[in-house]
């Protein structure tokens, strides 16, 4: 590394193959469009959460839905969108990008959105400002570092995924001279050994570290007396920010939210790209890695909490997002590369980060004080969904491109000989 570049060569002898890859990088319209169902798993699981509707969240049939959607579908998709990160990373740095630049990019494509949506979910739950703890930590985005953090600095819920990213992107100009020295016959080689780690990480947790060691879903509703629908759900309650003490399990911390826990996953797709670049993945049909995702998936209903949320379903989830890179690479157009889609992909940030100051709203304004059964969640569910989505929209359209436009713009450097 120099002081005003990456060096983007391996050391192994393959210069000649890592700058072919360096030059033909076409679009990624299938990963993009992917991001939307990937989206959608996490949304669904959010409007069952976080939209109070009573006395549905209290009867058999939410109960039997929850165990049929449970929260390891949305974890599921964060662990895609932990993927693709990394090789969206990868694949769009180039020969001569400076480490200040790439920085500035990432500052500007998280933190202008991040803030707006951190900002609405305080009008909307009218969370106490004077208490620094409740919001400080969420809106630096280092409030996952520490486990009370968590939950009391939690703020807008989703955004705990953007701390894993700026780890992921603090480390990505440091680690790349290491990452471009593996030959690239041994790439197949250093994911697995990724992923043996990951696996062995989340049994350490789970043997040695306090916390539930059942199979049993431990993300459900918080729930409050009674059969009238609540003013607020729990995590967005005034009474949740006025608790000086919020106590969370350490396991499910260090599974879940502890960024240094999912570094891993961005690295598989940092080597997932340069695989897929290099010819060392070839596979463009989807069939068998979505048929292994999705039995990996139901193997999570049998095993403990710490493996619920990603290491079992990484290995399959990696092989999806190089398989949808593989076929971006060779031109192959599908459902996910429809112009619709990779619209809808292109807003998905922004939709991920407005969903729940939307909820918030609804719950306060219009599901507050009255009864609905599971017609009446299914009609909210659908109103966030598109209430959601065209806000999302709008920021994507009037914050995020003119940003981007206007002050991410590429600049190169020199490399040094």
């Amino acid at each position: 590394m120099t002081t005003t570049g990456i060096e983007l060569t391996d050391g192994s002898g393959s210069e000649s193959v890592v700058a072919r890859a360096d030059r033909e990088r076409p679009a990624l319209p299938s990963l993009t469009g992917a991001r939307w169902w990937a989206a959608c798993a996490v949304f669904l699981v959010h409007a069952l959460v976080f939209l109070p509707v009573y006395p549905f969240q209290k009867s058999e049939l939410f109960r039997t839905i929850h165990q049929w959607i449970p929260m390891q579908l949305g974890a599921a998709g964060v662990t895609f969108f932990f993927v693709l990160s990394g090789f969206i990373i990868y694949w769009s740095f180039r020969p001569g990008n400076s480490v200040r630049g790439f920085y500035r990019r990432r500052v500007l494509k998280i933190y202008p959105t991040h803030v707006l949506g951190a900002a609405a979910f305080i009008v909307a739950a009218g969370v106490p400002l004077h208490r620094l703890v409740v919001w400080a930590p969420n809106l630096l985005l280092i409030h996952t570092w520490v486990p009370k953090w968590t939950t009391v600095g939690g703020l807008n819920v989703p955004s705990w995924s953007l701390a894993a990213e700026v780890l992921f992107y603090l480390s990505f100009p440091l680690a790349l001279p290491l990452i471009r020295r593996i030959p690239t016959r041994r790439l197949l080689l250093a994911t697995a050994v990724i992923l043996l780690f990951v696996v062995a990480l989340h049994t350490a947790y789970y043997l040695w570290v306090p916390g539930p060691k059942g199979t049993a879903n431990v993300f459900v509703p918080r729930l409050v007396p009674g059969d009238t629908s609540p003013y607020y759900e729990l995590h967005s309650s005034p009474a949740w920010f006025a608790q000086p003490d919020i106590p969370v399990s350490p396991s499910y911390w260090l599974s879940y939210t502890f960024p240094a826990s999912r570094l891993p996953e961005f690295y598989l797709g940092v080597l997932a790209a340069r695989m897929v670049l290099e010819g060392r993945w070839r596979n463009t049909r989807l069939a068998i890695p979505l048929l292994v995702l999705a039995l990996s998936y139901a193997a999570t209903w049998v095993v403990p909490v710490n493996y619920k949320m990603s290491a079992l379903v990484l290995a399959p989830m990696t092989a999806v997002v190089a398989t949808f890179g593989a076929r971006d690479m060779h031109g192959i157009k599908g459902i996910t590369s429809h112009p619709r889609l990779v619209w809808l992909g292109n807003v998905t940030f922004a939709f991920y980060l407005v969903q729940l100051p939307v909820m918030v709203v609804i719950t306060r304004y219009l599901i507050g004080g009255r009864q609905f059964g599971v017609l009446g969640w299914a009609g909210f569910a659908v109103l966030s969904l598109v209430v959601s989505l065209a806000l999302g929209a709008l920021l994507y359209h009037c914050v995020d491109v003119p940003i981007m436009r206007r002050f991410a713009g590429r600049r190169t450097t020199r490399q040094a000989g």
